[in-house]
């Protein structure tokens, strides 16, 4: 489904119980709505559930940026805003998370919990020429050009290996995700600086990490675990940055016990 939302047209899919609270799933960079799949069927029997691509991703336009988070954050707020949906229980991976912290800092009121995956408060400087690399191999080569790179930070190499149909199935999300998209959004993720902010957020977490990540790794977890008041933390073994995908049982397991409680 297609709406107009903070100027620009917004693709999102909501299915589940009407009457139901509703969850809103936020992708990772380079991803789409799609991300999730292993994860609606077992919260649509529960909740309503809201996933949506991200400014740059999917579905949704892909202005030229930079983009900001919180940009990103008050589009996913409008989104609400056009569905009419009040009060949400947020699931966020990577940058969906990173969006979700941007929320939370700001308009609190619009999340009953947070669920925080493979992601970071804030981005070291030393990481800023990583950065740097990757928008400027994006803008010359294209998404091509970073794939093989990208998947190998995603999975371990046991699940690279042992289940190609999953891992071509986030490859071809990630290869289809604009440049400009793509770009826009690195841009406002490697300015996030949420981390002395946290302590002030009051609400219910679970903060969830593959044992693997080498992108948003188990310190980068820990650090957002020790600032909220009211977190729980979760490490996924044999898992790397999409915990979700690789470990989708146990990650499910983790997510619905934290809903239900």
């Amino acid at each position: 489904m297609i709406i107009e939302a903070n100027g620009i047209r917004m693709n999102y899919e909501l299915s589940g119980a009407q009457d139901a609270p509703t969850v809103v799933l936020s992708h990772s960079l380079g991803c789409g709505l799609d991300m999730w799949d292993a994860q609606v069927p077992v919260l649509q029997d529960r909740f309503r559930v809201l996933r949506y691509d991200t400014r740059g991703h999917g579905g949704t336009d892909a202005p030229e940026g930079p983009y900001t988070m919180a940009l990103l954050g008050k589009d996913a707020l409008a989104l609400l805003e056009a569905l009419g949906i009040d009060e949400v229980h947020w699931i966020g991976l990577s940058m969906g998370g990173m969006i979700g912290q941007y929320i939370a800092l700001h308009h609190a009121h619009r999340f009953k919990s947070m669920v925080l995956c493979d992601t970071a408060a804030s981005m070291p400087e030393e990481n800023q020429p990583l950065w740097d690399e990757r928008i400027d191999t994006a803008r010359q080569k294209g998404m091509g050009a970073l794939v093989e790179a990208t998947m190998e930070r995603w999975f371990t190499r046991s699940f690279l290996d042992r289940h190609p149909p999953e891992v071509n199935r986030i490859r071809e999300q990630f290869l289809s995700t604009p440049v400009t998209g793509y770009i826009g959004c690195t841009e406002a993720i490697r300015r996030i600086d949420f981390l002395d902010g946290l302590s002030q957020v009051g609400l219910p977490t679970l903060v969830m990490v593959g044992a693997g990540d080498p992108a948003t790794p188990v310190e980068a977890a820990r650090a957002i675990h020790e600032r909220l008041p009211d977190a729980r933390l979760v490490v996924l073994p044999s898992a790397a940055h999409l915990s979700n995908v690789e470990q989708a049982e146990a990650f499910n397991r983790s997510l619905l016990q934290f809903l239900q409680s």
